[in-house]
């Protein structure tokens, strides 16, 4: 059992505060790595997940994506915090919660993707442009914010 179910236990639908980090995963190609996701269930996201009792943000995003594709990043870039009334999400069995989520980006992963069918249908590459429609709302704004601060294969990629 988790840090998040022991607190429910606890606490049970009350709203919470809960923190998470996902990372961008950028290839050779200069692709964006996405994950069809089981829940919501065909809707696309960026890597990630919630903070558990002694871990940093970085260690987060690292382990996350280490338990979801088997992928590991060297250095993460920072590329915002994301916080506020817009972050709140009400669960479909009733839990509420407010996610502050720390967003970083890292360049050329090392292994090979294996996905976890626990939390995954499938992980795509994917260049700008070709991005899917139906990707989770906050992290549409992630990866627009960081595809007009930090993207530098704009020049390069159809």
């Amino acid at each position: 059992m988790g840090y998040i179910e022991d607190l429910r236990k606890l606490v049970g639908h009350q709203p919470l505060i809960f923190v998470g980090s996902v990372v961008i995963v950028i290839d050779e190609k200069g692709r964006i790595l996405l994950q069809q996701r089981k829940f919501p269930e065909g809707v696309w996201g960026i890597p990630g997940g919630l903070m558990e009792l002694g871990e940093s943000t970085e260690d987060v995003a690292r382990r996350e994506l280490f338990e979801e594709t088997r992928l590991q990043v060297n250095e993460l870039k920072l590329i915002n915090v994301y916080s506020g009334p817009e972050h709140f999400i009400r669960a479909a069995n009733g839990d509420e919660f407010y996610v502050v989520t720390t967003a970083y980006y890292a360049e050329n992963a090392i292994g090979d993707i294996v996905v976890d069918q626990a939390e995954s249908i499938t992980f795509n590459y994917f260049y700008p442009h070709e991005l899917p429609e139906n990707i989770v709302k906050s992290h549409r704004a992630i990866l627009d914010e960081f595809l007009s601060k930090h993207y530098k294969f704009l020049s390069t990629v159809n």
